[in-house]
């Protein structure tokens, strides 16, 4: 009985585990494209590898202390992606040209999709000039960063130095 119960279980969980999986490469493939400002710091980290710990322009724009700990933004897009706050959403019907970002509050700070973007030990030089993060945003403003890119918006890819 129980090792029927711990086969349940378990199958349980790998059906869960594969579900989150399933969703977070639809967002990968079909989520909206935004682009927002970086102010990144430290590039690196000895116990986590190679990563960029990343803040973002928008914290500069929105109060922390004066939102909910959990909601949304509302974001505007440019023509080529770039997309910048316009609000808290309060629920109005959003233009076509907006979308909804879900934030969170934590000790204080602002965090969107992630705080940290990892890359290939040896490729810090090819990070460091990242200027925007690339997401995929779906609508119900759940994001997912999937790289960064320059100030001419040109993806970073890293390669290792030989």
């Amino acid at each position: 009985m129980r090792k029927r119960i711990a086969l349940a279980f378990g199958a349980i969980v790998l059906i869960l585990v594969n579900v989150a999986i399933v969703q977070r490469e639809q967002l990968r493939t079909h989520g909206q494209v935004a682009l927002l400002e970086l102010a990144p710091v430290d590039p690196r980290s000895l116990m986590q590898g190679d990563y960029m710990m990343l803040r973002f322009a928008l914290d500069r724009e929105i109060d922390e202390g004066a939102i909910a700990p959990d909601g949304k933004l509302v974001l505007q897009r440019d023509a080529q992606g770039v997309a910048r706050f316009v609000r808290v959403d309060d629920g109005a019907p959003l233009k076509p040209d907006e979308m909804l970002l879900r934030y969170r509050v934590r000790k204080g700070r602002l965090k969107l999709a992630t705080n940290a973007f990892f890359f290939q030990e040896g490729t810090a030089d090819t990070y460091s000039g990242a200027r925007y993060g690339e997401f995929r945003v779906d609508g119900k403003g759940d994001a997912l960063l999937t790289g960064l890119r320059d100030e001419n918006l040109a993806a970073l890819q890293g390669r290792a130095s030989p």
